[in-house]
């Protein structure tokens, strides 16, 4: 998996992994927009450039086992990493698609990953990553599961 540098073109390789309790000293509101602690319960995962300790991004993920599912309870890029300004792309995608692989590993060809976005940002999920509205929430399945994790994660 990787980001784009969005000065230079220059691709960086990443490491997803496990927030680890210490990290939740750093995770200030200020540059994440939300309480993570909040989010302790659950699985939550960090995005970072390789060799760093910098987190880029951050994803919150609860299992549905019931419904094969795998849902995004939190999802966000550090503050210098949104908007038109942003250092690095590619953040989101790549933590989408590791919840994707997450489901994939669990539920086979059942796999599904949803999210409840907040509206203003509905389209972006249905345009960029191809999500389909399901109720209240946003999803992706099979075969659109897999055509987002060959586009971020070339790893098989």
């Amino acid at each position: 998996m990787n980001v784009i540098e969005t000065s230079s073109g220059k691709s960086h390789t990443v490491e997803i992994d496990p927030v680890e309790d210490g990290d939740y000293k750093t995770l200030r509101k200020s540059r994440f927009f939300f309480d993570w602690k909040q989010e302790k319960a659950h699985e939550v995962y960090k995005l970072q450039l390789s060799g760093t300790s910098e987190i880029l991004g951050l994803i919150s993920l609860e299992n549905i086992p019931e419904e094969w599912r795998v849902h995004i309870r939190l999802l966000t890029v550090s503050k210098g990493n949104r908007g038109k300004e942003k250092q690095f792309d590619r953040i989101a995608g790549n933590l989408i698609a590791y919840a994707a692989k997450i489901a994939i590993k669990e539920y086979a060809e059942y796999a599904c990953v949803s999210l409840r976005p907040k509206s203003h940002i509905a389209q972006h999920y249905i345009d960029k990553y191809n999500m389909k509205l399901t109720g209240m929430t946003l999803s992706i399945e099979v075969p659109e599961i897999l055509d987002l994790i060959n586009h971020y994660d070339h790893e098989k």
